[in-house]
């Protein structure tokens, strides 16, 4: 199985929490990747899992980075993507989320999450959390500014089965009530042979994630695409898939309606 350069340890001290891949600011899409890597300082050694723990989902999203990287030289747009893995703290969750570090993930315990303190969960989202989040915020601001107003497209991926039961879809289009994006695009998907999922196999509101932190609560157009694990998990794989896709988004990210400002009352029930 291929893994994100950086899986290794590395010392809190010089670790790097991002990758980012430059672009134009006026391409009018920020990619990101909140679950790229399964990487971690060595000061939380692997959290006293099996190494093998950490190449499961419950420690990264398997071909998300390859597919993410390639999407960005395709589109020629920017794109920021994390270098931690989500056990450690998750990108994806709001600062006061339950869920933001996980003790128990998917039947696994984490050792090196249990009974974790409060000063360490500000450590950790100090040193990881905030400079991913700063990060996508610095790209978004900078690519408004410049114009055109940007779309935000996170890439995910998804196990093949859950429980015992198999997911039909390849991808799944995760939205919260904004459908500029998501609409076109889950037609698109299925207009090209795609089995599509509309908030499926997850539901795109999540109150405090990334999309909800940096899109929509801006007023900006903004999904998650979640793609099936088997389709992406070696490097050509999600290459491959990449450039299945990339046309597709290409052909959708052209509305003209993608560049105005639009605010949708959230289904989370936070704000309007």
């Amino acid at each position: 199985m291929d893994h994100p350069p950086g899986s290794r340890l590395q010392p809190a001290a010089a670790y790097d929490a991002i990758e980012q891949i430059d672009g134009p600011l006026g391409a009018g899409v920020l990619l990101i990747c909140d679950h790229a890597a399964n990487a971690l300082p060595d000061s939380y050694g692997t959290l006293g899992l099996p190494r093998s723990e950490l190449e499961r989902h419950i420690g990264y999203d398997i071909g998300a980075a390859a597919v993410t990287r390639r999407l960005a030289a395709l589109l020629d747009a920017p794109a920021v993507l994390s270098h931690f893995s989500r056990l450690l703290i998750d990108p994806n969750r709001g600062a006061d989320d339950p869920t933001l570090v996980m003790q128990l993930s998917d039947g696994a315990i984490v050792p090196g999450n249990a009974g974790i303190s409060a000063d360490e969960i500000e450590r950790r989202l100090t040193r990881y959390w905030r400079p991913y989040r700063a990060a996508v915020s610095h790209h978004i601001e900078a690519m408004m500014k410049a114009g055109p107003l940007p779309a935000l497209v996170s890439i995910h991926s998804f196990t093949p089965s859950w429980k015992g039961a198999r997911r039909p879809w390849e991808i799944g289009i995760l939205w919260d009530s904004d459908p500029r994006l998501a609409k076109p695009l889950i037609a698109a998907l299925a207009e090209a042979g795609v089995k599509v999922g509309d908030n499926e196999p997850y539901d795109g509101a999540l109150e405090g994630d990334t999309l909800d932190e940096e899109a929509t609560r801006r007023g900006l157009a903004g999904l998650l695409i979640e793609i099936r694990q088997d389709l992406i998990a070696a490097e050509d794989q999600a290459i491959a898939y990449a450039e299945r896709l990339a046309p597709i988004l290409q052909a959708v990210l052209k509305r003209p309606e993608l560049r105005q400002l639009a605010f949708y009352k959230s289904r989370t029930g936070r704000h309007a």
